[in-house]
């Protein structure tokens, strides 16, 4: 039985390289952002350990607050908003993520812009897409996405690495995936951010260049 955080970490790198081999990708064709959002210093540490070094966190706040410190002990550690982000933290996002990669709205593109330019700093960028057009998800829709993209690139001068989804809970991902690899295309960005905990390998299958595993790796988590 996989048990500790160590043990599930290891696994979910066998189940990534396996899917990544199974659909005839280089084998270093994706990566692996380890979802370390409610845990604290103690529980991320194992998987530091065991030699991840991309994280991904929800909100700035919660970030700002446990990995400076760590950051200081492992200066090669790369950190990703993954979650919404607010036009009044964008400073703080610019500052302490190296990749955001929920790009969605007009006011976030220009505020991320303008912050880039006031701190010399440029994290790599990723645009949100609503794949489902569900009304309580953030992100772009589909049919505005590689216009938006566009957008960001000539009026805000913004380098668009890629495209990032989270599939309806309740549906098949694939359909999706395959979507925002479409989209991918016509925009022309080359990275995927797709896939998590229930569904990461399909998303190999469907060209994920990241995936965004929490559970699989630290547990359930405990939200109290």
């Amino acid at each position: 039985m996989v048990d500790t955080t160590g043990e599930r970490y290891r696994a979910v790198c066998e189940r990534i390289a396996t899917a990544t081999k199974d659909a005839g990708r280089p084998a270093d064709a994706v990566d692996l952002v380890a979802v370390s959002k409610t845990y604290d210093a103690d529980a991320i540490l194992p998987v530091i350990a065991a030699g991840q070094r991309i994280f991904g966190e929800n909100k700035v706040q919660e970030a700002k607050a446990k990995w400076p410190a760590l950051r200081e002990r492992f200066p090669d550690i790369e950190l990703r908003l993954i979650g919404p982000l607010q036009s009044n933290k964008a400073g703080e996002a610019v500052a302490l993520f190296d990749v955001i990669e929920s790009v969605d709205r007009e006011k976030i593109a220009a505020a991320i812009a303008k912050e880039a330019v006031k701190q010399d700093r440029h994290p790599r960028l990723y645009v949100q897409v609503n794949t489902g057009e569900e009304p309580q998800k953030a992100g772009i829709a589909p049919g505005e996405a590689a216009v938006f993209v566009a957008r960001c690139r000539n009026e805000h001068g913004l380098t668009i690495e890629g495209l990032m989804c989270i599939p309806p809970a309740d549906e098949n991902p694939g359909p999706h995936f395959a979507l925002l690899a479409k989209i991918a295309a016509e925009a022309g960005v080359a990275k995927l951010s797709m896939g998590m905990s229930g569904d990461f390998e399909a998303a190999i299958a469907f060209g994920a260049t990241s995936v965004r595993v929490g559970s699989a790796i630290f547990g359930e988590r405990d939200y109290g």
